[in-house]
C-alpha cells in the first residue's frame, strides 16, 4: 500500500515537473519568435505580448524594443497602452452580466434604456427606437450612422486638444443620419457602445466605467493595470503608458486629447497580461456564470456573411489557421483572441498601427509552438 502510494506520488511529481519542463522551453520558443520577428521589423517600435495557457502551465509576458520613437527608453513588459476598440468586449460581457442579473433583456427595445436627450435626438432623426434592440447596438446591426468618418479623423489631427464630450459624438453622428432598417444590415459604429454605456448608466445608476468595473469585479479578478484614461485615475501600481503610433495620420498618441475615442467605443487602458486575462477569464465563466447567456457573445447574429463575423462584442472565426478563435481587436494596433480548443489566450500588442499585420503572424508562430509537444 505505501509502495503504491509512493509510486502515485512520484507519478504526479514527474508529470508537474515535466510540466514546468515544457512551459520554459516553450517560453524560450516564444521569445525566439518575438525576437526574431522584432530584429526584421524594428520600425514597429515596440512589440508586446502575454500568452495565457493555464492547461500548459504557461503564463506569459515579454516585451521587445522601445517605448516611444526616441528609442532611448527600452519598454517594459508590463507597461499598459490604450486598447481602443478592445473595450468593446468589455462593454459586452458588462450587458450580458445585467442580462444575467435579470436587469436587462438582449431584445428588448432601446426606447427606454438610453438617455431622454439621446432618445430624442434618434427619433428627430428619423431612426425607429420600438424596432432597435439591445442585441442590435451590441452586433453593430442598429442601422445607426457612426460619428467616426475621414471629417472626424480629419478635425482630430487638426484639433488634437479637443475635449470631446459623450453627447456631443452623439450629436455629431445625428449630422449625417442615414437610417437603416434594425437588423438587416451590419455596420461597424463606436455609436452603439456610446448608447450602450448610455444604457448601463441608466440601468445602474453608476457612471459607465465605475459601472463595469464593478460588474466584471476587476478587483476580485486582480486586472489591476485596467481602467479607463482620463476617467479614472491610473491605479497606483500601473506603470507610464507606452506611446502609440500612426505614420498614416502623422499621430503619437501622447499627443491626443484621449476624449476622441472614450466613451465605449474605445477608452480602457490595459497591459498585455490584463486583457489576456480577461478574455481567458471571460471564456472560463468567472464573469458570467450563466453558460447559455455567455454563448450569446460568440453567438452568430444576421446579417450573416463571408465578410461578417461579428457577434455581440467579439469576432468570432471559425479557423484562424484551423483553429477557432474568439477575437477582437483595437484601432491602435492591440489584438486579442481565445482558443478554445486550446484554452488559450494570445494579446499582441504593436506600437506603430501599421505594422499590426505582425499580431496575427507572431499568434499563429505562438499556436503552432503550444501545439509542438
Amino acid at each position: 500500500m505505501q509502495r503504491q502510494k509512493l509510486i502515485n506520488y512520484l507519478g504526479i511529481l514527474f508529470l508537474f515537473i515535466s510540466s514546468i519542463f515544457y512551459g520554459q522551453k516553450t517560453e524560450l520558443q516564444f521569445k525566439k519568435i518575438l525576437d526574431s520577428t522584432y530584429s526584421k521589423n524594428q520600425d514597429a517600435i515596440g512589440i508586446m505580448i502575454h500568452v495565457e495557457a493555464p492547461d500548459k502551465n504557461i503564463s506569459w509576458t515579454y516585451a521587445v524594443g522601445s517605448a516611444d520613437k526616441s528609442g532611448k527608453v527600452e519598454i517594459d513588459k508590463n507597461q499598459p497602452v490604450l486598447i481602443a476598440s478592445n473595450t468593446k468586449t468589455y462593454l459586452s460581457a458588462t450587458i450580458l452580466k445585467l442580462v444575467e442579473n435579470k436587469k436587462l433583456q438582449l431584445n428588448q427595445s432601446i426606447t427606454n434604456v438610453i438617455s431622454e436627450k439621446t432618445k430624442k435626438l434618434l427619433l428627430k432623426s428619423g431612426y425607429n427606437l420600438d424596432k432597435m434592440t439591445v442585441r442590435n447596438l451590441l452586433s453593430h446591426t442598429s442601422g445607426i450612422t457612426d460619428y467616426v468618418t475621414d471629417s472626424y479623423f480629419s478635425f482630430v489631427g487638426k484639433n488634437p486638444d479637443h475635449q470631446w464630450t459623450r453627447d456631443e459624438q452623439i450629436r455629431l453622428a445625428m449630422k449625417t443620419a442615414k437610417p437603416l432598417e434594425p437588423g438587416k444590415t451590419f455596420v461597424y459604429g463606436d455609436i452603439n457602445y456610446l448608447l450602450l454605456s448610455e444604457i448601463i448608466e441608466k440601468k445602474t445608476g453608476k457612471s459607465f466605467y465605475i459601472a463595469i468595473r464593478d460588474l466584471l469585479d476587476f478587483k476580485k479578478l486582480n486586472l489591476n493595470a485596467t481602467w479607463f484614461v482620463d476617467l479614472e485615475k491610473k491605479p497606483a501600481n500601473a506603470l507610464t503608458l507606452a506611446h502609440q503610433y500612426s505614420s498614416t495620420y502623422d499621430w503619437d498618441s501622447f499627443e491626443l486629447n484621449h476624449s476622441w475615442d472614450l466613451y465605449g467605443g474605445g477608452g480602457l487602458a490595459s497591459t498585455t497580461k490584463d486583457l489576456a486575462l480577461f478574455f481567458q477569464y471571460l471564456f472560463e465563466g468567472k464573469i458570467i456564470k450563466d453558460k447559455k447567456i455567455l454563448s450569446q457573445i460568440y453567438t452568430y447574429r444576421n446579417p450573416r456573411d463571408a465578410n461578417n463575423n461579428y457577434c455581440l462584442g467579439l469576432y468570432n472565426f471559425p479557423s484562424f489557421h484551423g483553429n477557432k478563435g474568439y477575437y477582437h481587436g483595437g484601432w491602435w494596433g492591440t489584438d486579442v483572441m481565445y482558443l478554445p480548443e486550446l484554452n488559450t489566450t494570445i494579446s499582441v500588442f504593436t506600437l506603430l498601427k501599421e505594422k499590426r499585420d505582425l499580431n496575427p503572424e507572431i499568434s499563429h508562430q505562438i499556436i503552432n509552438a503550444l501545439k509542438e509537444k
